[in-house]
């Protein structure tokens, strides 16, 4: 089962779902995690998705965690049938407990995809918010850093520096699409080899230091559309796996997105 973990809709911006499913369909992917943009706390659109495609989707809400109900809009959003909630590392509630936002998302059950830079994943505070909620499954989004490639020798180390947070068992990593790591090679049109093996060795690493069990393929669809496209970036993080046994495939590209969002196993 192919999963998605990381894609947006919305009919205001991006793309309507249809055109989503339409890749899914040409593809083979089974099933995507609905992730909500940043700063749209109106979730209900994800919500209909999930009902009128059943099985097909999880949604991950936006919400402002600072607002005085913000405990009060998670629960309701649980009730309602969320999988997960996207925060920022720095996210923290207003009042005498900053990490109350977090220990609620725990205590519905609740995933985090969580959206940042490798700057504030690898900030000391960070480390120390994964140690106050064990219990809460945080899935860094694009490798641990922001939707860009790595220009220069400081952003490699700094992305590999964010594998560290392997240590943590509650954390996971989403994996994109190799365009949004490295930049096309110059000669790629010419000669097919797209990325170069700078991509593929932050792939390798991530498999080392998490495991497969705490890594999921995620295409950020539609942003996908301007690097290599939805297939491609499927295609393309398949061919590094395949010398790796069929169990990391599978958990890669859809087993360990099921266990996190839909809780199955």
């Amino acid at each position: 089962m192919l999963i998605d973990s990381h894609a947006h809709v919305s009919p205001v911006w991006y793309e309507p779902v249809e055109t989503l499913l339409d890749q899914m369909a040409r593809h083979g992917v089974t099933r995507a995690v609905l992730t909500q943009m940043i700063g749209q706390v109106d979730n209900r659109y994800q919500m209909e998705c999930v009902h009128a495609y059943p099985g097909r989707f999880a949604s991950v809400v936006w919400i402002d965690p600072a607002a005085p109900d913000a405990l009060q809009t998670l629960a309701r959003l649980a009730a309602a049938g969320a999988a997960g909630v996207r925060l920022r590392p720095g996210a923290r509630s207003p009042g005498a407990d900053p990490l109350a936002i977090w220990k609620a998302v725990e205590a519905c059950g609740l995933a985090v995809s969580c959206i940042g830079n490798a700057e504030a994943f690898t900030e000391p505070a960070f480390a120390e918010l994964l140690q106050a909620v064990p219990a809460l499954q945080v899935v860094l989004e694009h490798l641990g850093d922001t939707s860009k490639p790595m220009e220069t020798e400081a952003d490699g180390e700094l992305r590999y520096t964010v594998l560290r947070l392997a240590r943590f068992g509650n954390v996971s990593l989403k994996v994109p699409g190799l365009g949004e790591l490295v930049r096309r090679a110059p000669t790629a049109l010419r000669d097919g080899k797209t990325f170069g093996g700078a991509a593929a060795a932050l792939l390798e690493a991530a498999i080392a230091a998490f495991s497969a069990q705490r890594l999921m393929w995620g295409s950020d669809f539609p942003v996908v559309s301007s690097r290599e496209g939805y297939g491609n970036a499927l295609a393309l993080v398949r061919e590094c796996l395949l010398d790796h046994p069929a169990a990391v495939r599978e958990a890669i590209l859809g087993g360990t997105a099921r266990r996190v969002f839909w809780k199955e196993t």
